[in-house]
């Protein structure tokens, strides 16, 4: 799309839409004016005050249960693909299943994208971390005691192993010219709560990971939501990992 389409005629597949970034996604796209379609485990974690939307399709699945049937009748007609999914921070959700949660997903999506061949690539947009490195070692910032650590993190905890996994998945097989789906993957900082502000967006890494930045949920929601429905800023970002973080204050 242009950047004249109006943003009452997007649509956007919205996946973790009742997290806690996720949710604010929702009542951001809602408030542009963006047809939301959430496919949700339970329709009872929507935010207040949306259900009764009518720009908001609720889909009450889990999309790894459905079939490839299923799940390109859920990504097509939608302009972009928005996941905020996530392990929850728990002994079950850390080490139980599905230890591949995020890879499988957006394997899933990309694949529906694929076998629907869209006259406009589907915008996929994943919600990641700074402890994802970019393909090739591009991440030189880290140093040798810090590759160690992450090497040794996604050895022991599944959800690192399954960030990294997704993100080199999307870089080595979905090219960022692909006809069918192209992508960007988010990565922010310590996460806050607060409301949105000004944030800064860099190519590679800021902080260390033992000394971490902070970004707030409020302002990943919004920066997801720019890329969604605005094309100068997909074009901007385009098959590449920026590191969001708030502003520093002057």
């Amino acid at each position: 799309m242009d950047a004249s389409t109006n943003h009452a005629e997007q649509t956007v597949l919205l996946l973790g839409g009742t997290g806690r970034t996720g949710d604010r996604v929702l009542q951001q796209l809602l408030s542009r004016g963006v047809h939301v379609r959430a496919l949700v485990r339970s329709a009872d974690r929507l935010p207040a005050g949306v259900a009764a939307d009518p720009r908001l399709t609720v889909v009450v699945a889990d999309l790894l249960s459905l079939s490839d049937q299923q799940v390109r009748e859920q990504v097509d007609g939608c302009d972009a693909v928005i996941s905020c999914l996530g392990h929850t921070i728990s002994a079950q959700g850390v080490f139980g299943k599905p230890r591949d949660l995020v890879t499988r997903s957006v394997e899933r999506v990309c694949r529906a994208a694929r076998d629907l061949r869209p006259t406009q690539p589907v915008k996929l947009i994943l919600m990641s971390s700074v402890s994802v490195n970019r393909a090739r070692g591009l991440d030189r910032r880290r140093g040798r005691f810090e590759r160690a650590a992450l090497w040794l993190l996604r050895g022991l905890v599944p959800p690192a192993r399954d960030n990294q996994r997704a993100a080199d998945f999307l870089h080595d097989v979905i090219a960022a010219a692909d006809p069918c789906a192209q992508w960007v993957i988010v990565r922010p900082d310590t996460l806050k709560e607060g409301d949105v502000t000004e944030y800064a967006l860099h190519e590679g890494l800021v902080d260390g990971l033992f000394r971490p930045g902070a970004t707030t949920r409020a302002n990943v929601a919004h920066f997801m939501c720019e890329l969604a429905t605005d094309a100068e800023v997909w074009a901007a970002w385009r098959g590449r990992l920026p590191v969001i973080m708030n502003a520093s204050p002057e």
